[in-house]
């Protein structure tokens, strides 16, 4: 079938379209044209590049969180001091919390789906691109917002959590609360969008040949993930909707001196928050998933356990949030219910664990930083799984609720967990993404001391917290006891923050050094997956033509085979497998400015809410505007090969059908050996 290609609409201001070459004169309806500087990636589409630009915001908060994670643990390096008052260490617990929890931890989980979920899955972009740059925006101008509580009263002072009635007027007058619901409502629109683009993505936009059960796990874990959110962030929204009632329009939805019921905010806040524990931690599973077959040099085992356990954890996470409420008077009849099933749910992850632990042994193991970092998060996030069944037992709950011990417990699974897995996923992917390597030299030293201040940090609080250490406490007396585990713990964390810059230098000092060297090439790891048959960094075009994809590990297979005495041996060179393409004749979404137009205007709207309606109406004018640009922008851009997002042919739309049907059947051709001759055997094991 061939493909027809339909020059876009230009019009000039004679009236009439234009031929081919002639200038749009659509004043500010005009497509961006700019390739590169900084307005080419404030008006980008392209999912990879947005994925960088949530890795790097993600990053920035990143080090705001840090850095107020230094100031708590110096505050508690001694007792009685005095670096932070009693306000302002709630302030900054309050907001670090925040900061990892929502702008940290998620959007690194949403950089990698962005960037890595159309490559593994064989499309040219997410279903929806200009959604996606929405999204993005409205990430970052949420998180903004919600620090700028700094500047404009303090930042809010009730937990990450925010409890009800604490997060009333009445035990909280200050600003910081409300900079804190609306801005957290913010990213939750980016959540939620990002979600329904992903799922779409996925649903239909697969390789030929790519069922649902020859996907790659990261892809599969991810995939569960959005589900998570697209139900989960509604749940929270509607909470936050109460909130703002109450504290703006003078409700009372939380107030129990009014007869209103506090334990409605925890109910609603627990039934988001549980799930969202696990939509932060399994895109770090993915990754994991996809790294351990790579330096094992053997299939993941028992790949549809592994999937079919994720689903699992997604369908069980609505049905522990109840443990943390085991103190609030629930009743006994709830909390041996939610005893049990968070027993229950230890079993999907265990399966898991038990996969990870079998795919390494008996493998060529390859310690290199990935891999370490993958070994890491299995080891660290047991320890966290182990500490977190203990909470499934009612009366060690109850001693140990709003202790260190659950301090230590959540970054157990968190920072041990998904964090670390994060990590492992930037030394792996990087080339993909930026066309050099990161020194290996350095990021082993990287992950040893990130793994020793990590264990310094929040090894002794397991103690801390049995000894009775209460969490949110800004001081202690010097006759507890807890001197010597607080003055391990901040060493611990200045440790950890070290390993964090060696990982920055490490960016620019390997960035320099790949000047003098050759390029790492499309696949510099052997790896399974299909996002390694493209160059390094990934072409704009990602694929040209789309995969056939015919089994789990494609391009593994297409490199190498089973012997009939099941011996593994090389059949082609990645040279003679990977795809080179100048990406002619490819349709891609046309850049657009309207969606961060879009999204500015949120923030405008979030201020007028807390200062004047007055300007919550000029916000709202910004939104309209750009979701009036948005629907009338054309596809412009007459000469690069590129077509709008919306438009039949689109590599989002028709367009990429009609592809697919043209593309040949190349498997053959690139699985072959190159030159025509005898293809070369290695054996692998």
């Amino acid at each position: 079938m061939a493909v027809t290609e339909s020059r876009p609409l230009a019009l000039p201001s004679g009236g009439g379209p234009s031929g081919p070459g002639a200038a749009p004169t659509l004043g500010v309806f005009t497509r961006p044209r700019t390739k590169t500087g900084w307005r080419s990636w404030v008006s980008t589409v392209d999912h990879k590049k947005i994925g960088i630009m949530y890795g790097a915001a993600a990053f920035f908060f990143f080090m705001i969180g840090g850095f107020e994670a230094l100031l708590i643990r110096t505050q508690l390096w001694a007792p009685r001091q005095q670096i932070l008052s009693a306000e302002a260490y709630n302030q900054v617990y309050t907001m670090h919390g925040t900061t990892m929890v929502f702008l940290v931890v998620m959007p690194i989980g949403a950089a990698f789906a962005n960037f890595l979920m159309p490559l593994q899955i064989g499309a040219r972009d997410v279903a929806f691109p200009r959604i996606n740059a929405f999204s993005f925006w409205s990430f970052l101008f949420g998180g903004i917002f919600l620090n700028t509580s700094w500047l404009l009263g303090g930042g809010a002072d009730g937990g990450w959590f925010n409890y009800a009635p604490n997060n009333g007027v009445i035990f909280s007058p200050t600003r910081g609360i409300d900079f804190w619901n609306l801005g957290l409502m913010i990213t939750g629109i980016a959540s939620l969008t990002g979600a329904i683009n992903l799922i779409t993505t996925v649903i239909n936009m697969r390789a030929p040949g790519m069922t649902l059960m020859r996907m790659p796990i990261f892809t599969w874990m991810t995939l569960v993930t959005q589900f998570l959110l697209l139900f989960a962030i509604p749940v929270l929204t509607v909470a936050q909707v109460l909130l703002m009632f109450d504290r703006l329009f003078g409700a009372n939805f939380f107030d129990v001196q009014d007869g209103a019921n506090p334990l409605l905010w925890e109910n609603l806040f627990w039934v988001f928050g549980h799930p969202e524990v696990y939509l932060m931690i399994l895109p770090a599973f993915g990754i994991v998933s996809e790294l351990l077959p790579v330096y094992s040099r053997k299939p993941i085992f028992g790949y549809t356990f592994i999937v079919f356990s994720g689903i699992a954890i997604g369908f069980m996470g609505w049905g522990v949030w109840a443990h943390h409420m085991f103190v609030s008077g629930i009743g006994p009849i709830s909390v041996t219910v939610f005893s049990l099933t968070t027993m229950f749910i230890a079993v999907p992850t265990g399966v898991k664990i038990l996969n990870w632990t079998a795919t390494m042994v008996g493998g060529k193991l390859k310690f290199d930083t990935p891999m370490l970092f993958s070994i890491g998060l299995i080891t660290m996030f047991t320890i966290g799984g182990l500490s977190g069944v203990t909470h499934s037992i009612a009366p060690a709950d109850t001693q140990q609720t709003d202790t260190y011990y659950i301090v230590a417990h959540f970054h157990y699974v968190l920072f041990g967990g998904a964090f670390l897995g994060f990590m492992g996923g930037f030394y792996f992917w990087w080339p993909k993404a930026f066309g050099y390597m990161l020194n290996e030299t350095l990021g082993k030293v990287n992950f040893w001391l990130m793994l020793i201040g990590f264990n310094l940090t929040f090894g002794p609080m397991h103690i801390l917290g049995l000894q009775g250490m209460a969490r949110r406490t800004y001081t202690y007396d010097p006759n507890f006891g807890f001197d010597l585990w607080n003055k391990v713990a901040t060493i611990g964390s200045y440790t950890l923050a070290s390993s964090v810059l060696l990982f920055i230098f490490n960016i620019f000092y390997s960035k320099k050094k790949a000047k003098e060297m050759p390029p790492p090439g499309p696949d510099p790891w052997d790896a399974r997956t299909i996002e390694w048959m493209i160059d390094s960094p990934a072409p704009e075009w990602n694929f040209d033509p789309p995969p056939t994809v015919t089994r789990v590990d494609e391009f593994w297979y297409r490199k190498y085979a089973d012997t009939p005495d099941h011996r593994l041996v090389r059949i082609a060179k990645t040279e003679d497998v990977v795809q080179h393409s100048d990406g002619k004749g490819v349709h891609l979404p046309s850049p657009s400015y309207w969606p961060i137009i879009t999204a500015f205007g949120l923030p405008i709207i979030a201020y007028g809410m807390i200062f004047t309606l007055w300007l919550a109406l000029v916000g709202g004018i910004i939104v309209v505007t750009g979701l009036y640009g948005w629907a009338f922008e054309p596809p412009d851009d007459d000469e690069a090969p590129h077509g709008d997002d919306h438009g039949p042919d689109s590599e989002t739309g028709a367009g990429e059908h009609a592809e697919l049907e043209a593309a040949p059947a190349g498997d053959g051709e690139l699985v072959s050996a190159g030159g025509g001759g005898q293809p070369e055997v290695e054996t692998v094991g």
